[in-house]
């Protein structure tokens, strides 16, 4: 092996550096930052490769044939992998002994059946190597009983050779086993660079006179990630932040690289847990028409009075729809919830008074649009009193990001304390709920993933939605 020093500005450009050079089969060795970036002077970072020499293209061959890792750590990995098999591999021989053990025994009632009434203890059988000596030695005693001899010395031999063809096929099925292994590594390995080979073309097609170089190893996760509906401001500027951390020799494999930057985007945004806190709590639901309000409220109503076993009271302040307050009077009927309707702001403080017993008051509102402020102005009103009210504005999943952020704007004005979104089932993808999150940095607390009331109601988490975003969406509750 011979070693090369690579340095860039950068570590992917010393890296691409020693790429350029060398190809894929450079073994990255160290890699570390040589000056730091000030305001005059850029940073310099070095990256040391070892390279296979050219007399050793015999030992590279077969390294193809078998991949195998150069790392420590993975050798050390190989070798418990095969003394891991060789346990199995002897246990399974163990209880192949015990079967040949038990057929011996029956070879042995069958030679002492065969002798005629002669004493067993006067033909001692032993299927060890020198079993036919001892046979004859016999012979030369008892030459009365030499056709028992032959029989039990054809016998001896029959045995022996079913015992051989036995041990050659349990050899050659662990053979087999660990050939089995070493093609699938090869696989893993090929199904690797085959796609690395596909992306390739990924080099055209780089938004690189954008400003961002995109390595072709990262194209598939941004094909993905764009897909999904990131915006794509957002999208560069996560992926300019995973190049920069991300280490060098997690960039070898497409596998860390994927869940390296499902990391990433963890990160980015903010999930409120639900509060375990039984004091009083007033949460108001506000939002557009049409995007499942009183259904979100149902749901809550019935998490909190049927799951906590909490006092739940409900307030509406929608006198425009009266399907609105039907829905929800069927369903506070059926969980035994005391139900009020409001119309007007000072009407508003009474209703919490009456409802003071209770642990959690839950506010329904009428749907507004994002583009009528004044009505938005009037639901302000109901927030002006003593009472300390969370406010959650509810957006649908389906609406594209553009929408998102103007309804986020228009009801920024009651001082928003979390965001719901609805509707995920119904949605193809959830890039838009990250980037208006990622954007607006407002937590999220409550995920509606279907009509089932309440089991369709799931706490937001951090982890649930960038699996969806990446994996596709799936009701927990499926």
């Amino acid at each position: 092996m011979k070693l090369y020093t690579y340095s860039g500005e950068t570590p992917p450009e010393a890296l691409k550096k020693a790429q350029s050079a060398h190809g894929d089969e450079a073994l990255i060795i160290d890699s570390r930052e040589i000056r730091k970036k000030t305001l005059t002077e850029p940073g310099l970072y070095e990256v040391v490769v070892a390279v296979q020499e050219q007399d050793n293209v015999e030992k590279k061959e077969q390294d193809t044939i078998n991949p195998r890792s150069n790392s420590i750590q993975q050798r050390l990995d190989d070798i418990a992998q095969r003394e891991l098999e060789r346990k199995r591999a002897q246990k399974k021989l163990d209880m192949f002994d015990d079967n040949i053990s038990r057929q011996l025994s029956m070879a042995v009632k069958e030679i002492s059946e065969l002798s005629n009434g002669v004493d067993s203890d006067d033909i001692k059988l032993d299927f060890s190597p020198t079993a036919t000596n001892r046979l004859q030695r016999q012979n030369s005693l008892q030459s009365q009983n030499q056709p028992i001899v032959q029989q039990a010395t054809s016998t001896l031999e029959t045995l022996n050779k079913r015992i051989g063809t036995k041990l050659q096929e349990k050899h050659t099925s662990i053979e087999n086993s660990d050939t089995l292994r070493d093609i699938k590594q090869e696989l893993d390995k090929l199904n690797d660079k085959l796609k690395l080979i596909q992306n390739m073309v990924w080099e055209d097609r780089s938004p690189k006179n954008e400003g961002l170089n995109i390595p072709h190893e990262f194209a598939e996760i941004y094909r993905i990630a764009k897909t999904s509906g990131i915006i794509k401001t957002h999208l560069d500027a996560i992926m300019s932040l995973s190049l920069d951390l991300m280490p060098l020799k997690m960039r070898e494999n497409s596998l860390t690289i994927k869940r390296y930057f499902r990391e990433v985007l963890r990160k980015m945004i903010y999930c409120r847990p639900e509060s375990k806190d039984m004091t009083k709590k007033i949460m108001m639901l506000v939002g557009p028409t049409g995007v499942g309000k009183t259904t979100a409220l149902a749901k809550l109503a019935a998490r909190f009075s049927l799951e906590k076993k909490a006092k739940v009271g409900i307030i509406t302040l929608d006198s425009y729809r009266i399907g609105a307050l039907e829905q929800l009077e069927w369903y506070a009927e059926r969980m035994r919830i005391s139900i009020q309707m409001v119309m007007a702001p000072e009407d508003f403080l009474k209703a919490l008074d009456s409802l003071r017993y209770c642990d959690y008051i839950l506010v329904d509102t009428a749907g507004r649009s994002q583009n009528d402020s004044e009505k938005i102005e009037q639901i302000k009103k109901y927030l002006q009193g003593d009472y300390k009210i969370n406010t959650s504005l509810v957006m649908s999943a389906t609406t594209k990001f553009e929408d998102l952020k103007d309804i986020y704007e228009a009801f920024g004005i009651l001082n928003l304390d979390t965001l719901i979104f609805s509707k995920l089932d119904e949605s193809r993808g959830l890039g838009n709920i990250f980037s208006l999150a990622y954007e607006t940095k407002k937590p999220i607390s409550y995920f509606s993933v279907g009509q089932e009331v309440p089991t369709d109601l799931v706490v937001a988490t951090n982890e649930a939605l960038v699996d969806w975003l990446l994996d596709g969406f799936i009701n927990p509750n499926k």
